[in-house]
Formats: C-alpha cells, structure tokens, sequence
C-alpha cells in the first residue's frame, strides 16, 4: 500500500502531469482539496473509488482514512493544489505516515506562480532587472518569522511572488513601498488558469484602491517587480553570438 501525494496544478486539469494522472487512476482511495482542486479530477473515477473532500475533514480524519486504506491494502492519490512544496501543508500528513510506517511518494504539479506568469506573458527574471524571485507570504493564521517579514524581503527590490495573503493588500502595498519605487509594477492573478481566471494590473500607488473594486479573497497570487514592465532589458547571454554554449556546440 503507498499514498501519492500528487500535485494536481493550478486549476486547468490538463495541467497536471502524465505521471500524476497515471497515479491518480490506478487508486482506489482519492482525497482531494475540493475547495482548490478543479472537481473534474474525480468526476469520470469509476464509482469503485472511495472520494473524499479534505476540505471537510481536519488532520486526524484525514489520518483515519490513510489507515483504513492501509487495512485494506489500498494505495491513495492525496491531491492537492499547484506544487506540493509550496504551501501544500504536507509535512504533518507525511510525518503521520512514518507513524503509520506507511509508504508514500511525492508527485510535483504546477505552481500558480508558474501558471500567473504564463498567463501574464511575463518572466519573472530578467537581465540586469531581477535575477531573484522571493515566494512568501504576509502572517495570517500562520505567522511569519520575524527575519522574513515582508518589508525586510522588499529590501532586495527583486521580483516578489505574494501568496494566500489577497486581503491585506493595503498592508502590503505600505510596506514594499518603503523600498520600491511607486510605480513599480503589480498583477493580481485570480485562478489562475481556470475559466473564471482574471487579471488586475497596477502599481504599487494604484492596485490597492483597484482591488476594493474586486470580491476576490481566495486563490489570487500577488506579483510585483519590474519584470512586469514591458520595455527596454537586455538580451540574455544564452544565445548571444559571442558566447558560446554548452548545449549549442556543434558535435566534432
């Protein structure tokens, strides 16, 4: 018996990976984040899966369910929202499993973060503008430690990938401001990659007033830098004339 802890991407269901959907169909046992993970997932498994929304259940019911399918000698697809190591909460439940002495396997999936830079257009790492993409958070329920509070982040005015943190958007905004410039650039992306997918462009002057506008208060990643700004950057060195390149010499 094993459990797949798989991550199942931002929303768009072809975008979880051959190896998770693989996974995820040759389980009798599905746990699934049903306040994050589209419901396509789980609606064409054949009635002989046991489905269960995690959402609902707190850690020690989840547990429960892992040792009933231990029991019966069923392996589990746990899935879950983007990639699992980021924010996926997954380290209490795997430390459970060692308790459990039951076998488990990580599936990586893709971040929001990934799939709001594809939908932006954007890289999130330019030549002479940012080489550096700090992912974090503001404290909530759960704090975050005092060495990494947001305004000591900002100070290396890189690109800032802001999740789980939509509405404390005025608090934000003050904060980087004492390091970046007004005008730098900021994109909400709400779901991204699902169909209600939607996008919010400002700066950091501008996208607190636009956000009172929106009812958003799950599922939007905050992106700020000057990446974002389209314009002048220098091209990168990897396919410069000048520069030859590992991948790119010719075989003798």
């Amino acid at each position: 018996m094993k459990v797949y802890f798989i991550g199942a991407g931002p929303g768009d269901v072809d975008l979880i990976t051959l190896k998770g959907d693989r996974c995820l169909r040759s389980c009798n046992y599905v746990m699934f984040a049903g306040s994050l993970v589209n419901s396509e997932f789980t609606s064409d498994l054949p009635d002989s899966v046991k489905v269960y929304d995690t959402s609902k259940l707190n850690l020690e019911e989840q547990i429960s369910i892992y040792q009933e399918a231990k029991d019966s000698g069923q392996d589990v697809a746990r899935l879950q929202s983007g990639d699992l190591s980021i924010y996926g909460a997954i380290a209490e439940q795997m430390r459970a499993l060692d308790n459990l002495e039951i076998e488990y396997q990580i599936i990586p999936g893709v971040s929001s973060m990934a799939a709001s830079a594809a939908t932006l257009k954007r890289e999130l790492t330019l030549p002479d503008i940012s080489q550096t993409i700090i992912l974090t958070r503001v404290s909530g329920r759960t704090k975050v430690p005092e060495d990494e509070e947001l305004e000591k982040l900002a100070s290396h005015k890189c690109t800032l990938c802001i999740f789980l943190s939509i509405l404390k958007m005025d608090v934000i905004t003050e904060k980087l401001l004492k390091h970046y410039s007004p005008d730098t650039p900021v994109a909400v992306v709400y779901k991204a990659s699902w169909p209600e997918e939607k996008i919010i462009h400002g700066t950091l002057t501008t996208i607190a007033e636009k956000m009172k506008k929106e009812d958003i208060t799950l599922s939007a990643l905050i992106i700020v830098g000057a990446v974002l700004r389209p314009g002048d950057f220098k091209d990168s060195q990897l396919y410069s004339k000048e520069f030859s390149h590992l991948f790119r010499k010719k075989s003798v």
